[in-house]
C-alpha cells in the first residue's frame, strides 16, 4: 500500500444506523456543556468567610501580578472588593490601577463613583482634580466634576469648575 493512496474502502453500503449532522452537533454541543461548573458556596461562620475573601484575594492578587497592564482584572477586583465592604481595599487597588496607567479614564470613573457611593465627597473631589489636571482634554471627567458640585448644591463651586474648564 503507497502512502500517497487513501486506503481501499471494502463495504461500500449504508449503515443500518444513519447519524445526521444535526445529531452531531447536538452531541457536540451536550459535551461542551457538561463542564462542571463549581458549586455555589455558602458561607456560615465568619471563618469560613474570612477564608473565602483569603482565597479570592490570593487569586486576584495572582491575576494582577500576571498582567499588571490588564486594567479589567483590577476593575473586577475592586469591584469584588467593594462587595465585600471593604471600601479601603478597594481604595488602595484603584490607587495601584493609577500606578500602573495614570491615564486610563475608566479606573478615574470607576473610583470617583466608589468614592461618590460611600458618601466621601471630599475623596471625590480630589479624585476628579487629579483626573482633570493629568487629563485636561478629557471633557467628561469636567461635566463629572462639575455635576457632582451642583448635586452637592455647591454652585459656587460648579461655576468655578466650569470657568477651568473653558
Amino acid at each position: 500500500m503507497s502512502p500517497s493512496r487513501p486506503p481501499k474502502i471494502k463495504n461500500k453500503s449504508a449503515a443500518a444506523v444513519q447519524i445526521t449532522a444535526e445529531q452531531l452537533i447536538r452531541e457536540a454541543y451536550e459535551r461542551q456543556g457538561s463542564v462542571q461548573k463549581a458549586p455555589r458556596q455558602k458561607v456560615l461562620d465568619g471563618e469560613e468567610l474570612s477564608d473565602y475573601q483569603m482565597r479570592r484575594r490570593r487569586e486576584f492578587e495572582e491575576g494582577v501580578r500576571k498582567n499588571r497592564s490588564n486594567i479589567a482584572e483590577w476593575l473586577r477586583y475592586a469591584n469584588w472588593e467593594e462587595s465585600q465592604n471593604e471600601v479601603k481595599r478597594a481604595r488602595s487597588i484603584y490607587e495601584r490601577a493609577l500606578d500602573v496607567d495614570s491615564r486610563n479614564q475608566t479606573v478615574y470613573i470607576k473610583y470617583a463613583e466608589l468614592e461618590m457611593k460611600n458618601k466621601n465627597t471630599n475623596l471625590a473631589r480630589n479624585l476628579y482634580d487629579r483626573a482633570v489636571t493629568i487629563l485636561p482634554r478629557v471633557s467628561q471627567f469636567w461635566y463629572r466634576y462639575t455635576y457632582m458640585e451642583e448635586l452637592l448644591g455647591n454652585v459656587d463651586g460648579a461655576r468655578e469648575i466650569f470657568n477651568r474648564w473653558m
